[in-house]
């Protein structure tokens, strides 16, 4: 029999993961950063009658309207169609909204065309995604989206753009890191770690709230088969047909549970088009949190979309850490093993990259490749998903 570990010095562990994916695609690649970082105002969404995507799906239509061939998110991961999703919201008790996605220009808006306006960086990666890590920057202060919009459009071409940074929005050091970061046990078994950083002196609160939800599949045919999410005791019970059962845990780092938040992945379509309907809709949390309806949530404890809020005030130059889990099998101590499995995929992943490296003598070229590498992955499984959802679209 295997061992569960394999020697850590090397990367021996990955490149197994990796044979292991040859004869079987459902592998290791099963899960991955498959998530679309932008489905608003794209070719993938666009229903409008002279092919106008960027006004067809505007983002402040994003977090009311279901999306049709994927989905989106900060620091997103999902099985391989895009069934199941898993992502990051963040509020920080001073934005309009509800940071539940990217913000960005549509090409009209910017004046160098479409563009997103935020500060992310993809830091690691293995092929097989056992591994994953990302930063994003979220500002303490209200995010500027009228200014950045305002701001672009006022621009011509021969002007540079106007971006996050330019705005004054991080000035003194007033905003989090965000550090996100999966691994997976085994297959069909992820691990979510989300580890907040106050960068301020001064002390400020935050909502961290891991989302997980379904894609609306059921919406766009006839009888079309509902996905269920549910509460259990434990944490949160998901059912889907080709997927099958999986349990999700979530907890801080002092093992406190998190309040869950449940709703359906509908469109509201009262807020964007003035049609009397019976919630939940997909903005239910943005409601709940920012706009105080507390009727806004599925009341049933069922739902096809799911947060567990947490919400921290931070002092100072602290931090705080959110941990998910989301398994195959039932587990009465699911974070039991979680840090060792994290060092474990950690360690792992520098070895794959050092066996790579190895003749790469300077440790600043080795970290700049590592890096690419990962940003590279991300990127093509973007483009892979825009060419896949077009193809099926054409089906």
């Amino acid at each position: 029999m295997k061992p569960r570990h394999l020697p850590l010095e090397s990367g021996l562990a990955e490149k197994m993961r990796l044979a292991a994916c040859s004869s079987s695609p459902r592998a290791w690649k099963g899960w991955g950063p498959y998530l679309s970082e932008r489905q608003w105002g794209t070719v993938r969404e666009d229903y409008s009658a002279n092919g106008t995507a960027w006004d067809y799906f505007p983002h402040d239509y994003a977090r009311s309207r279901a999306y049709r061939w994927g989905e989106d998110g900060i620091a997103g991961f999902s099985d391989d169609s895009q069934r199941l999703c898993l992502s990051v919201g963040l509020w920080n008790e001073k934005d309009p909204i509800l940071k539940e996605r990217l913000f960005g220009l549509t090409n009209s808006e910017g004046n160098h065309g479409e563009d997103v306006k935020e500060l992310y960086y993809y830091l690691d990666a293995t092929p097989t995604h056992s591994y994953l890590k990302m930063l994003y920057k979220y500002p303490q202060r209200a995010f500027p989206y009228n200014e950045l919009v305002a701001e672009n459009r006022r621009r011509d071409k021969g002007a540079p753009e106007y971006e996050l940074f330019d705005t004054g929005v991080f000035a003194d050091n007033r905003y989090f890191d965000v550090f996100v970061e999966y691994c997976q046990a085994h297959i069909d078994d992820v691990l979510m770690r989300i580890t907040v950083h106050n960068r301020a002196q001064e002390g400020a609160p935050l909502h961290v709230l891991p989302h997980i939800w379904f894609r609306n599949t059921w919406s766009w045919r006839a009888n079309g088969a509902r996905t269920q999410l549910r509460l259990t005791q434990d944490g949160l019970l998901t059912e889907h047909a080709d997927l099958g059962a999986h349990y999700v845990y979530a907890a801080d780092s002092q093992d406190e549970s998190p309040c869950w938040l449940l709703t359906e992945n509908e469109t509201n379509v009262g807020r964007l088009y003035g049609v009397d309907a019976i919630g939940p809709f997909k903005d239910a949390f943005h409601d709940f949190l920012i706009d105080r309806k507390p009727n806004a949530l599925a009341s049933t404890g069922r739902g096809t979309k799911a947060a567990a809020h947490f919400r921290f005030e931070l002092a100072g130059e602290s931090s705080a850490q959110v941990r998910l889990r989301l398994s195959r099998h039932p587990r009465t101590r699911p974070f039991a093993d979680f840090e060792a499995l994290f060092e474990a995929r950690r360690r792992e992943t520098d070895g794959f990259y050092a066996d790579i490296h190895v003749r790469v003598k300077s440790d600043a070229y080795r970290a700049r490749a590592r890096a690419a590498q990962s940003r590279l992955r991300r990127y093509c499984h973007e483009i892979f998903r825009t060419f896949s959802s077009d193809c099926r679209r054409d089906e």
